[in-house]
């Protein structure tokens, strides 16, 4: 009898290993040599698993392989940086941990010189750590002195590494030999020979068509392993290297993040033959980072293709700042038609043209120092069209505290009232980590809603209500006026709204002028006024009622002229600033121009209540603030109350 035509074919669109070895024996039991064979106990079973084996590693080969062909599905980094060159896009290296000292030298000499690798030391948790300049300084006597100022310094170990030319050896390569090399850092020098010691120094090259045959500049690529690789022209696109010339590359091999925060440095003992050495820190160290990673390089590639390496839109300016400012995690750019800063004010509505306003969220959750904005306009500066200002403006946050009530069904689950309500939490921390905290976050009551209907099967449904605050770091001992934007409508519904309780606003305490002894805060009289009062016992006693205005419209708050000698607790801990609490008038909240959202995840409330219908006669009501949860069961028989630590 004929074997059927469908035995004798091969199935080659099941690619798991055991679909591919069940194909295979299928096929070998179609045809009529081995119609007999005992497949599971003969030799042939070992040669199946062989031959699936073999099949299975093709198929994953090529699959591979063609995930790597394209930039969004590529794993592998060395194909990412290999997509990302063809766009023209460099990846970021390793960043050292920058700061910058003042070196005093007590010497008569007439001047004195810093050369680049010297070394000062710090510690930063008990851990040592090295930093050095990478460029020679120079400074003239002033009296007994040499004063070099506001010198850079950067974390890690100054290399230099030398390569003698060979055009015969076609694999030679000029490599930065470590995978923590912060290119930032790299000073190439060329020497004409080994006998001939005359040196020159070598910038990157950043534009092609201002390039001759002549130019003496290199170029800068990613390789495998993270490494980097210098190279030069042909002779005709920038100078060639010739037989015998001496490549010497300097750069910083450094411990990225881990320096990060080092405020007090000690000096070599001698600096150009002087040991009379005092060093002070200008700014502390700042700037360490990873490379970056697979992610950015997919999300910048293609941008920084588009902007042609000019700044143009406010996109152009997001994606050169990430690139330039390796400690970005979000950043804010709004053209001057959009708003201006001032100031007294803030960033307001206002128009200013010619103007571009930068705010940036760095990874350690601290604005940028004045330095750092300094130096970033200074990088900027080559890729802004002209007649364009970048300004740089600190980011501002809005903290939202909800106060969260869900009903639930225990007939519905097997959980406890307390394991419902830590899934709630964790929840509402989620969004605030998946959907908020940067400049594009907007808070939406009804995603927030629905992700906690959805969290546990037992939840019926759940409601919100919400405030919003902002905290103010106020000039000690100095007597000026201040503005709290929210940028926000205020719940407002009638004049005079609640001013016998204080309104719609409230802030935390501070202390007034020489007086070190009254405690001092702010409400509003629902007329639009700002007030400041005192409690005395429990009654409020309004020492000013003027103090400044409040604009249930734009959610402003200006304050007039106070000094303000010291701030009182917030959270039951010491602190700096004054924080201001109002309602707003919607249940949603969006950030404008150089604001960001986040939940105030330390005084957020979760209470939880037993859906009546459920259990007739039993009110169960679970609530959570802080780090405790009280719960609270109220029978025929009486009240219980229990406490537990959730979040």
């Amino acid at each position: 009898m004929a074997t059927p035509n469908n035995k004798r074919k091969l199935r080659i669109t099941d690619l798991d290993f055991d679909d591919i070895r069940t194909n295979l024996k299928d096929y070998l039991k179609g045809q009529d040599t081995f119609s007999d064979y005992d497949f599971e106990g003969s030799g042939l079973s070992v040669l199946l698993d062989l031959l699936a084996y073999n099949t299975h590693y093709l198929g994953m080969n090529a699959n591979m392989l063609a995930n790597e062909m394209f930039l969004d599905s590529a794993a592998l980094r060395s194909s990412v940086v290999s997509h990302a060159k063809h766009l023209g896009y460099e990846p970021r290296s390793a960043r050292a941990a920058v700061a910058r000292v003042n070196v005093t030298l007590v010497t008569s000499d007439a001047t004195k010189t810093m050369p680049a690798g010297t070394k000062f030391t710090t510690t930063v948790d008990n851990v040592s750590y090295q930093f050095v300049t990478v460029a020679d300084y120079t400074a003239k006597n002033i009296g007994l002195t040499v004063d070099f100022s506001n010198i850079p310094v950067y974390e890690g170990t100054y290399v230099t590494q030398r390569y003698t030319v060979d055009s015969t050896n076609n694999e030679q390569r000029f490599l930065l030999n470590d995978n923590r090399a912060d290119t930032t850092t790299l000073t190439v020098r060329v020497q004409n020979s080994a006998t001939d010691s005359t040196t020159f120094t070598y910038s990157k090259a950043t534009d092609i068509t201002q390039l001759t045959g002549d130019s003496r500049v290199y170029f800068l690529q990613e390789v495998e392993n993270g490494l980097f690789q210098v190279y030069f022209g042909d002779g005709v696109v920038s100078k060639a290297m010739e037989d015998g010339n001496v490549v010497i590359l300097n750069y910083v091999v450094t411990n990225k993040s881990a320096a990060n925060g080092a405020k007090t440095f000690t000096g070599p003992a001698t600096i150009d033959g002087t040991s009379d050495i005092s060093v002070t820190t200008a700014t502390r160290a700042v700037g360490g980072a990873e490379p970056e990673s697979l992610n950015s390089i997919k999300l910048s590639a293609p941008l920084d293709y588009a902007s042609q390496s000019r700044c143009v839109t406010t996109t152009d300016y997001e994606t050169f700042i990430k690139r330039l400012f390796p400690q970005t995690q979000a950043v804010s750019v709004f053209g001057g038609e959009d708003g201006s800063f001032d100031p007294t004010l803030g960033v307001v509505a206002t128009p200013e043209y010619g103007k571009v306003f930068i705010s940036v969220k760095t990874t350690s959750g601290q604005n940028l120092t004045t330095a750092q904005k300094n130096n970033l306009i200074l990088e900027l500066k080559p890729y802004i069209v002209a007649s364009i200002t970048p300004v740089f403006v600190d980011p501002e946050t809005i903290f939202i505290t909800p106060t969260v009530t869900f009903v639930y069904d225990p007939n519905l689950t097997t959980k406890t009232s307390d394991a419902i309500q830590t899934t709630v939490v964790d929840t509402i921390t989620n969004y605030n980590t998946n959907n908020l905290k940067s400049f594009t976050g907007q808070y939406r009551s009804s995603e927030l809603s629905r992700l906690i209907d959805t969290s546990e099967k037992s939840i019926l449904n759940n409601s919100a209500s919400i405030k919003l605050s902002k905290n103010l770091v106020p000039d000690l001992d100095l007597d000026r006026s201040y503005v709290v934007n929210f940028n926000n409508p205020i719940l407002h519904p009638q004049d005079g709204y609640l001013a016998s309780s204080g309104g719609m606003l409230s802030s935390t305490t501070f202390y007034v002028g020489d007086d070190t002894t009254t405690i001092y805060q702010f409400d509003d009289d629902g007329f639009g006024n700002l007030r400041r009062f005192t409690f005395v016992g429990t009654t409020r006693s309004y020492v000013d009622s003027t103090a400044g205005t409040i604009d249930y419209e734009t959610g402003n708050i200006s304050i007039n002229n106070l000094q303000i000698n010291s701030v009182g607790l917030v959270d039951n801990a010491p602190s700096r600033f004054i924080r201001f609490t109002i309602t707003p008038r919607y249940p949603d909240v969006v950030p404008v121009r150089n604001q960001i959202l986040e939940i105030d995840t330390t005084n957020f409330v979760v209470n939880g209540i037993v859906d009546q219908r459920a259990t007739s006669g039993t009110n169960t009501v679970v609530t959570g603030s802080g780090t405790t949860t009280t719960t609270t069961t109220t029978t025929s028989g009486g009240t219980t109350t229990s406490t537990s630590t959730n979040y």
